[in-house]
C-alpha cells in the first residue's frame, strides 16, 4: 500500500503542470490557439517545447515594445521634448549617449563629464554594458544618427537579456515551464524594457534563481554578486535566503552563496574602486543625495505639503520603513505554518524596497516581473497588478507632457498623476497581500497545490525545519492528516520526532 502511494506521488511530481487545467484565465486564453491541452496530447514529441515557445514569445513581445518606441526613434527624442511623453516612448538610452560622454569617447568613472554630474551615476557592470554598446555604435554621421544606432545596439543586447530572463523563469520550476509566459507576455515588461539598462541586472538575478533551484549555491552567489554590480536591488535576496537557511539549518549553502556574491562583486568593483574611487562612488553619493522623485508616495506627501521633508529626513525614514519590512518578512518566515518559498520572500523584499523608496522609475517594474511569476503564478492576480503598472506607465509620461508643455489638454495634471502613483502602490500591495496569504495558508498557493514544496528552493526544497518560532514550532497533531499537497509535509513532521 505504501509502495503504491509512493509510486503515485512520484508520478504526480514528475508530470508537468498544465496551466490550462488549473487556471481559468489560462484556459480561456488558450482558446486563441486551439483550446486547453487534451489528456491524450503527445508531449515532448515536437521541437516546440515550452521553454522554446516562452523564449520566442518573449522576443516577439520585446519586438512589439520596440515598435511602440518608433515615434521617438523617428524624431521625438530629438525634436520634441513633450512629444516623447505624449507618445509614451521616452528612453534614457539615446539621451545619455551624448550626455554621459560616450559620444566623445570618455571612459566611464575615469574621465570627468562636463556639467554638474561629473561622473557616470550607474553601477560598474551597467557602465561596462553601456560602454560596450558605444563601441558597437558607428561614430560617423550626425549625433542624432549615432544616438539612434546606440539605442538599437542597446535594444539588441537587452533583447538577449529578456530572452535569458524568460528561459530562466521557465526552467526554475521544473514542472511549471509555462509560468514563463507570465514574463514573456507581461505588458509592462515590453513597455519598459528599453527605457534604461535594468534588464541586465534582472537577467543575472533570474539566472541566479535558476542556479539556486538546481542546488548550485556558489554559482547562485556569483551571479547575484554580478547582478548587484549592475544594480543595487539584487543583494536584497540574501536577506530572505539567510532566514530560510536559518529555519532549515542550511548554513553551509548560505555561506557558499554569500562568499560567491561578495567575491564576484569585489572582482567587478575592485579595480574601478581602487583606481577611480571618485567616479566609482558617484552612484552611491547620487543615490544618497537625490531628492524625492517620481513614482513614490514621498512625492505625493511633498507636493501636498507646505513644508516638505528634507532629503536627509526622507532617507532616514525610508531606511527605517525598509528595516521594519525586513523584520516583518523575517518574522513571517520563522513563524509561518510551513516554510515559505524562496520566490515568495524574494518578491516581498524587493517589493518592500520599491514601495518605501523615494523614487520609482517606471522600468523598476522589471525587477518584480520574474519574481512575481515564480511567487504567484496565477494569471488573474498577475494581470491585475500589470494593469496597475501599465496605468502608471501612461500616467508618468502624461504628467511629464503636462509639466513640459503647461497645457492640461496635452497631459495629466498633478492630482491625476497622484492617482496613477496610487494605482501603482495599490497594485503592488495587492500582490504582496496575496503572497502573504499563500504563505500563511499554503493550500492557497498554486505551486504547492500542484504537489510541490519549493521548486525554486534548491537545498531548501523538502528540507526539514530545525528552527521555528510561534505556533509553527508546535503544529497540531492533525497536521499529518491534511489533504492535498500538504500530506507529504505533514507526514515528514509526524515522522521526524516533531510534537
Amino acid at each position: 500500500m505504501a509502495s503504491a502511494e509512493s509510486t503515485q506521488a512520484s508520478v504526480r511530481e514528475s508530470e508537468p503542470v498544465r496551466p490550462t487545467q488549473e487556471d481559468e484565465i489560462a484556459a480561456s486564453g488558450s482558446e486563441l490557439i486551439g483550446g486547453p491541452l487534451g489528456r491524450r496530447a503527445l508531449l515532448g514529441t515536437s521541437w516546440w517545447t515550452p521553454v522554446r515557445v516562452v523564449a520566442l514569445v518573449a522576443i516577439g513581445m520585446f519586438a512589439l515594445g520596440l515598435v511602440q518606441k518608433a515615434p521617438c526613434y523617428n524624431g521625438a527624442w530629438f525634436f520634441g521634448a513633450s512629444s516623447q511623453y505624449t507618445h509614451a516612448c521616452y528612453s534614457d538610452i539615446p539621451h545619455l549617449y551624448q550626455g554621459r560622454g560616450f559620444a566623445d569617447g570618455l571612459v566611464p568613472y575615469f574621465d570627468k563629464l562636463p556639467g554638474d554630474m561629473q561622473y557616470l551615476e550607474y553601477p560598474v557592470l551597467t557602465g561596462v554594458f553601456m560602454e560596450v554598446a558605444s563601441w558597437l555604435t558607428p561614430g560617423s554621421g550626425t549625433i542624432q544618427h549615432q544616438e539612434q544606432w546606440y539605442w538599437m545596439v542597446n535594444a539588441g543586447m537587452l533583447m538577449a537579456c529578456a530572452a535569458v530572463i524568460a528561459v530562466c523563469v521557465a526552467r526554475t520550476h521544473a514542472r511549471r515551464p509555462w509560468d514563463g509566459l507570465l514574463v514573456a507576455l507581461a505588458p509592462a515588461f515590453a513597455l519598459t524594457a528599453t527605457i534604461n539598462w535594468d534588464l541586465l541586472a534582472v537577467a543575472l538575478t533570474a539566472a541566479a534563481m535558476l542556479m539556486w533551484a538546481r542546488g548550485r549555491s556558489l554559482a547562485f552567489g556569483v551571479l547575484l554578486g554580478l547582478a548587484t554590480a549592475a544594480k543595487l536591488y539584487p543583494f536584497l535576496l540574501l536577506g530572505p535566503l539567510l532566514v530560510l537557511c536559518w529555519r532549515a539549518g542550511k548554513w553551509r549553502d548560505f555561506g557558499k552563496a554569500l562568499l560567491g556574491a561578495v567575491v564576484a562583486w569585489i572582482v567587478v568593483n575592485g579595480p574601478v574602486m581602487l583606481f577611480a574611487f571618485e567616479g566609482w562612488s558617484k552612484f552611491y553619493t547620487f543615490s544618497q543625495e537625490r531628492g524625492v522623485d517620481f513614482g513614490s508616495f514621498w512625492l505625493i506627501l511633498a507636493q501636498n505639503s507646505t513644508d516638505p521633508l528634507s532629503t536627509d529626513t526622507v532617507n532616514t525614514l525610508a531606511t527605517l520603513l525598509m528595516l521594519l519590512c525586513c523584520a516583518g518578512v523575517a518574522a513571517l518566515t520563522l513563524t509561518a505554518p510551513r516554510r515559505p518559498r524562496l520566490a515568495q520572500l524574494a518578491f516581498l523584499i524587493v517589493a518592500a524596497f520599491i514601495l518605501t523608496n523615494k523614487v520609482y522609475s517606471p522600468q523598476y517594474v522589471l525587477w518584480l516581473v520574474p519574481l512575481a511569476a515564480l511567487a504567484r503564478p496565477k494569471w488573474r492576480d498577475f494581470l491585475i497588478w500589470q494593469a496597475c503598472e501599465v496605468a502608471y506607465f501612461l500616467g508618468i509620461w502624461m504628467y511629464l507632457a503636462y509639466t513640459t508643455s503647461g497645457d492640461a489638454h496635452k497631459g495629466l495634471p498633478t492630482d491625476g498623476y497622484h492617482w496613477a502613483i496610487g494605482l501603482h502602490l495599490l497594485g503592488t500591495l495587492y500582490l504582496c497581500a496575496v503572497i502573504v496569504r499563500d504563505i500563511l495558508m499554503p493550500d492557497r498557493d498554486p505551486v504547492r497545490r500542484s504537489g510541490d514544496d519549493d521548486p525554486s528552493g534548491g537545498v531548501l526544497d523538502g528540507a526539514e525545519d530545525v528552527f521555528v518560532l510561534g505556533p509553527a514550532a508546535h503544529p497540531p497533531r492533525h497536521a499529518a492528516h491534511f489533504d492535498g499537497p500538504t500530506v507529504e509535509w505533514g507526514a515528514r513532521r509526524a515522522t521526524d520526532g516533531s510534537p
